[in-house]
């Protein structure tokens, strides 16, 4: 299957590798078909691309590469309805915000991406504490060497 994307143009896309989001993302209810796009020379990012509209595609990376400490816990409704059997079936994503100079672009901790690889299916999390930032800087280390 041919897709259109925002970043890598008309690519040849494996439809066993289509992820479902049941609701869609916050904002983009409609958008329930995405698949990930490795980021070429950069393999700490990946892209989120709707199947369907070339122009949704979201920058995303595993934010335990940023942040090693970031933790929560899913509750029972998003086990079920994601199907997640083990620990190991879960994916843990956070889009970024990008910025110029790239060193002030942000990722979002407070909803993270979980998807289940084994099933395909995915939903955006939002995190009901306030212990992690929508705009959390994607330098944490050089952040907290600045505010000393």
């Amino acid at each position: 299957m041919k897709i259109n994307t925002k970043y890598f143009g008309k690519i040849e896309m494996d439809c066993s590798k289509t992820i479902q989001f049941a609701n869609g993302l916050p904002g983009f209810n409609e958008e329930i078909e995405f698949v990930l796009l490795d980021m070429p020379d950069a393999p700490l990012f990946q892209v989120l691309q709707s199947v369907q509209t070339e122009h949704v595609a979201f920058i995303t990376s595993n934010p335990h590469a940023i942040y090693p400490e970031y933790a929560f816990r899913l509750d029972d409704n998003t086990v079920d309805q994601l199907q997640i059997q083990s620990e190991e079936d879960v994916a843990v994503l956070a889009i970024l915000t990008l910025k110029k100079p790239f060193e002030n672009s942000t990722i979002n901790l407070k909803a993270p991406l979980i998807i289940n690889h084994r099933t395909k299916l995915g939903k955006q999390y939002i995190l009901n504490k306030d212990t992690y930032s929508s705009t959390a800087s994607i330098q944490p280390a050089f952040t907290e060497s600045e505010e000393k």
